[in-house]
């Protein structure tokens, strides 16, 4: 039996990050995950915005990673077929498997890597017993449950998992290329829905290397026959759905596959659970749509690491209410609130046709111009590709995502 402190299950973002926290620290932690390098996957594939990157930074490692990335200082916002702005950007570009071993990169040796699967979770208020694949066990004070969607451990721990709402969104992303010439004209672009019977909130482009990568986001069911029909033709399928899009982007092709993911909401609800704690995904999911998956893995990491797991292992014991504080936590509840009701609101915004919705996007197609308008005279108050109301200005003081960054004082894309 190996013995370590710290068990980490789950060697994505957010596992990922929180062994190289972790071992930078100097805290006895084993990193365990079946994949040696993570694998490609389909999830994050680009960090925006100041608050996200800001909450990246405060986990130590973001500069090292980032110089992987493909960085953005500007991005065009565009709708019906018109350019409404040149606004410039934080915009760090990278394939999540990309991310995540860039983010692997930075664990120190002191971290032992266990590339074993984890088959079962014993646990207890002072240690924690897990058996891997390999038949091999580990005893830990604490296990960080960070293996996203991953069902077969929580229920085996019977943690209970509530859906907030089922296939609430819809990702896809593939790769375009202009026709007939070299480059697009824009260094990056978000380009809104242009009526909401597309039920598609946006499509984002945006450079991965020498590739332009695109991010379609759409509200439909998974067995709706437009998917069908844009996995069989995807670029008609796409120009019918947004048929303005190609005065702002020039024609394009789709060359390779789409990847296609959906995603539910959910909560699940580890109280009463000695010796675990469940971060990122595993904890809560969130919309891609709204862009704060990412935000909630740092923030998730970050106050786990910098703040609890020093306190807990202070003291002898991990019984259930010493870990309720990390679920307590002001930043880490503000956060999530935050992420959840953005995810409803991007929806509607998105998609409802009642006098309220219509005029919120008629609201930001306004603030749009004016800001675009205002630049080259020096006065654009900056709005992030995906605000919503006062909510999401970067200029507001009374937005969610700026009060829970301030409140951390040490510290975006899918997920």
């Amino acid at each position: 039996m190996r013995y370590t402190d710290i068990a980490i299950i789950g060697g994505g973002l957010s596992g990922s990050t929180a062994a190289a926290m972790l071992g930078r620290a100097g805290i006895s932690t084993v990193l365990i995950d079946p994949h040696e390098s993570y694998p490609a996957d389909f999830r994050v594939e680009k960090l925006s915005g100041h608050v996200q990157v800001e909450r990246f930074l405060k986990t130590g490692i973001a500069e090292s990673v980032l110089r992987r990335a493909t960085f953005a200082g500007e991005n065009w916002i565009a709708r019906f077929g018109r350019l409404l702005d040149k606004a410039p950007s934080r915009q760090f570009n990278i394939l999540y498997d990309s991310l995540v071993n860039a983010v692997r990169d930075e664990i120190p040796a002191t971290v032992e890597r266990v590339c074993v699967k984890a088959l079962a979770v014993e646990t207890s208020p002072e240690r924690q017993r897990i058996t891997l694949a390999n038949g091999e066990t580990i005893s830990a004070r604490l296990v960080v449950l960070a293996n996203g969607l991953n069902v077969g451990l929580r229920h085996q721990l019977g943690i209970a998992r509530k859906v907030v709402s089922a296939c609430h969104s819809i990702s896809i992303g593939f790769d375009v290329m202009p026709a007939g010439r070299n480059s697009f004209d824009f260094p990056a672009l978000t380009y809104f829905s242009e009526r909401p019977s597309d039920r598609t909130p946006y499509i984002s482009l945006f450079p991965v290397g020498t590739r332009m990568r695109a991010n379609l986001f759409v509200n439909r069911s998974f067995d709706d026959p437009w998917l069908r029909e844009l996995r069989r033709a995807p670029a008609e399928t796409l120009d019918a759905t947004l048929p303005r899009l190609k005065r702002i982007t020039g024609a394009f092709d789709i060359p390779g596959e789409l990847k296609v993911r959906p995603v539910d909401l959910y909560v699940n609800d580890p109280r009463g659970q000695p010796g675990i704690v469940l971060v990122g995904d595993a904890f809560a999911t969130s919309c891609p749509v709204a862009g704060t998956g990412c935000d909630k893995v740092f923030t998730d990491v970050e106050r786990l690491c910098n703040v609890y797991i020093p306190q807990w292992l202070s003291s002898d014991g991990m019984n259930a209410a010493k870990i309720a504080g990390f679920y307590a936590d002001p930043v880490k509840q503000a956060c999530d609130q935050w992420s959840a009701a953005k995810a409803f609101d991007f929806r509607s915004v998105s998609i409802a046709t009642s006098p309220y919705w219509t005029a919120q996007r008629w609201a930001r197609f306004i603030a749009w111009s004016a800001q675009g308008l205002l630049r080259p005279l020096g006065g654009a108050f900056h709005l992030e590709p995906n605000f919503l109301g006062h909510s999401s200005s970067s200029s507001s003081s009374s937005s969610p995502s700026r009060s829970s960054s301030s409140s951390s004082s040490s510290l975006s894309s899918s997920a």
